[in-house]
């Protein structure tokens, strides 16, 4: 089993905001929904691999910075083009304050 990987305190992250995070040479978007929920997703555009954290986060959408298409950061899926492929997403959690993210969860 994978272990959890500590990405920032909570208060890092702003309500209807997002952080890039790497890992090694992963990059990930981490995500603070306008209900105080978390969520992680790939950090790459799927498009051209730009940096979703220099996005705008608008509800749950993710808008790419360089041709403004957009992600649902809840589940991933691609909601406008030129965007087409849908993003990976990670488990993530808060334990005491710390957000944790998940990079390869189990089957």
């Amino acid at each position: 089993m994978t272990d959890w990987v500590r990405v920032c305190e909570v208060d890092e992250i702003d309500q209807e905001d997002v952080i890039p995070f790497a890992l090694g040479e992963r990059q990930f978007a981490i995500y603070r929904s306008p209900s105080d929920t978390f969520h992680a997703t790939d950090g790459l555009c799927t498009h051209e691999k730009v940096q979703l954290a220099d996005g705008l986060v608008m509800g749950q959408l993710i808008e790419c910075p360089k041709h403004n298409g957009r992600f649902d950061y809840t589940t991933g899926e691609a909601q406008r083009m030129p965007a087409c492929i849908n993003l990976a997403t990670y488990p993530v959690k808060v334990d005491e304050g710390v957000v944790y993210l998940q990079p390869d969860p189990p089957d």
